[in-house]
């Protein structure tokens, strides 16, 4: 690939630039100051802003957001990635219009970010600190609990919609119960907690809630392994151009795998992040998480084959 076409296109994109060693300075453009610190280096594919720390390991992803259809036609030229918008009219459906599904939390409901708190808090807090659940996670999630009623001795963990609205709730047993979860009558086809998400950050994905907790402000359970090209969350993905980091547990590798595909296919940025040999990201500490989320490894056609043929 001819490293001078690239940066033809680049400059197209993002204006004049100046080279300083193996980087090239062009101005941001997310924070728009007026000296050029956005560092791109091109043998490695990567770029990063020193002043607002916009960064990324996908040079696609500047000519998308940034350029227009003929500057993405000619990086295509150049390389084997997809526009998204060959695919808008399959992902954009009429079923991305619902509107925002409301929820009611249990009438039993005691949030446990409140200062004073019954002595029935006690068992889901000891619970919710033997799984390293602090204080600041309760009030981020907004974690409650019931202690009787349809929902008894269970963890609440709601979701929030961009309405400020809750929208779905986790209810964690924290007892003897059998049954783990149980999930309210209402459509799992939300995008949990999206209020408080930014799409113009990395995202990081994971099956579970506690997975999630474990794993940053900016992480999203899909509860469960797999997550549908036509689902709110992959649209809100796509439509955003957003980074995303898969954090699936190993036994749902096949699915993870069909998932990075999938976000692939719409030119996402993908890194894949290793679990093993936990069982899930819930079991890590966060610092322990954070470290293998520096070291993902970033997804592309030909690594994501070499994957999938290991597999057969």
């Amino acid at each position: 690939m001819s490293e001078g076409k690239k940066l033809g296109i680049l400059k197209a994109v993002l204006g004049d630039c100046y080279h300083s060693n193996s980087e090239i300075l062009f101005h941001c453009p997310k924070c728009e100051h007026h000296k050029k610190k956005l560092s791109i280096n091109l043998e490695k594919g990567a770029y990063k802003c020193w002043v607002c720390d916009y960064s990324g390991r996908s040079l696609y992803r500047l000519i998308r957001r940034y350029g227009t259809y003929k500057n993405r036609a000619d990086w295509n030229k150049l390389t084997s990635e997809v526009d998204v918008t060959l695919f808008s009219d399959k992902l954009f459906d009429a079923e991305g219009k619902k509107e925002e599904q409301v929820l009611d939390l249990p009438k039993e409901f005691v949030s446990l970010a409140n200062k004073k708190l019954p002595a029935t808090s006690a068992y889901p807090l000891n619970y919710l600190h033997s799984r390293g659940i602090t204080k600041s996670d309760i009030i981020r999630w907004k974690i409650g609990y019931c202690s009787d009623g349809e929902y008894g001795s269970r963890v609440i963990v709601p979701s929030f919609g961009l309405t400020g609205r809750c929208n779905y709730f986790t209810a964690r047993s924290y007892g003897d119960d059998w049954k783990k979860y149980m999930n309210p009558p209402a459509r799992r086809d939300i995008i949990f907690n999206h209020l408080y998400l930014d799409f113009d950050e990395d995202l990081i994905i994971t099956e579970g809630i506690f997975d999630a907790i474990v794993a940053g402000p900016n992480a999203v359970p899909i509860l469960g392994s797999t997550l549908r090209e036509n689902s709110k969350l992959f649209q809100e993905i796509a439509k955003n151009d957003t980074p995303v980091y898969i954090a699936l547990d190993p036994d749902a590798e096949k699915k993870a795998m069909r998932l990075i595909n999938n976000l692939l296919k719409y030119g996402i940025e993908t890194y894949k992040v290793n679990i093993a040999p936990y069982s899930d990201v819930g079991e890590m500490k966060k610092k322990e998480f954070l470290t293998r989320k520096q070291n993902a490894t970033i997804m592309n056609s030909t690594n994501y084959l070499l994957r999938a043929i290991a597999d057969i």
